[in-house]
């Protein structure tokens, strides 16, 4: 055997266990989510389907490789801290937070954890994010109100 063939064999299998590492078919994501509302609400219920439908289309399968972990804080901000709290314990990869109260709860809880907000009025004046195109620290998400075309509102209203 020539020198260098032994020494690309040798090179090749040093990372053989790095390959091996980096390959992890059976890890199960774990997203944690914090609905305002009831779990009898048809309409949030609604949502939660077609965020888990969606995931699923992407290949994140519900009892394969994801595990979604649900809480309905039903507006209740002591509940809504209680189930953050329960979330962040369960070590999710990632927590969706609907509305501002479960936000709130869900940012005291943590700063390392990724959250995604929605349904959440103006982040940048409530200090959740320093802007909506680049965001920082561990919170990311939209808004469906835009308060800056408030005056636009009132045009179309005349």
């Amino acid at each position: 055997m020539r020198r260098r063939d032994f020494i690309m064999l040798a090179g090749g299998a040093a990372t053989w266990p790095l390959a091996a590492r980096a390959q992890q078919p059976n890890v199960v994501r774990r997203v944690g989510v914090l609905m305002n509302g009831t779990a009898t609400d048809a309409v949030l219920q609604s949502y939660v389907d077609t965020l888990v439908s969606r995931l699923d289309q992407l290949g994140w399968r519900e009892g394969r490789n994801l595990h979604v972990d649900l809480r309905w804080s039903g507006g209740d901000a002591e509940l809504a801290r209680i189930y953050a709290a329960q979330l962040i314990g369960l070590m999710p990869d990632m927590i969706v937070a609907i509305t501002t109260t479960n936000l709130i709860a869900v940012r005291q809880a943590t700063s390392t954890i990724p959250v995604v907000f929605l349904s959440v009025s103006d982040p940048v004046e409530q200090g959740f994010v320093t802007n909506v195109a680049k965001p920082g620290g561990n919170l990311t998400g939209f808004s469906a109100f835009e308060f800056s075309i408030g005056g636009k509102w009132l045009e179309l209203l005349k």
